[in-house]
């Protein structure tokens, strides 16, 4: 017997397909937590050495590449950031025309 699967093709936002409440916000989180992981990866740190720069212990840098990260707000997550050199820029743009409504977007550049 052949079992059929549903399959539903989502959307950029994992959060938001699971209709989790903060949807947006847990999403740019999980960006700037990604970024922040690429950084420890592309300079060879440990959780340590990364808690050290981050002013944060171990075990709480293995929570937050963990996922576990919705005790901190969006405003620490990019401080950490500029611990490792980077700058932040916030951008603010009027949204496209064919938008529902207007969206918080995060990038990186090398």
């Amino acid at each position: 017997m052949r079992e059929h699967t549903k399959m539903h093709i989502g959307g950029e936002n994992i959060f938001a397909d699971l209709a989790l409440p903060d949807a947006d916000t847990h999403f740019l989180k999980a960006q700037i937590v990604a970024e922040i992981y690429r950084l420890v990866t592309e300079r060879g740190l440990n959780q340590t050495a990364a808690g050290s720069l981050m002013n944060i212990s171990q075990p709480e840098v293995s929570r937050l590449f963990k996922g576990n990260f919705r005790e901190y707000s969006v405003e620490r997550l990019l401080s950490f950031l500029t611990t490792f050199d980077r700058d932040v820029e916030i951008i603010s743009r009027p949204k496209a025309e064919n938008a529902a409504k207007g969206e918080v977007r995060f990038s990186h550049t090398a």
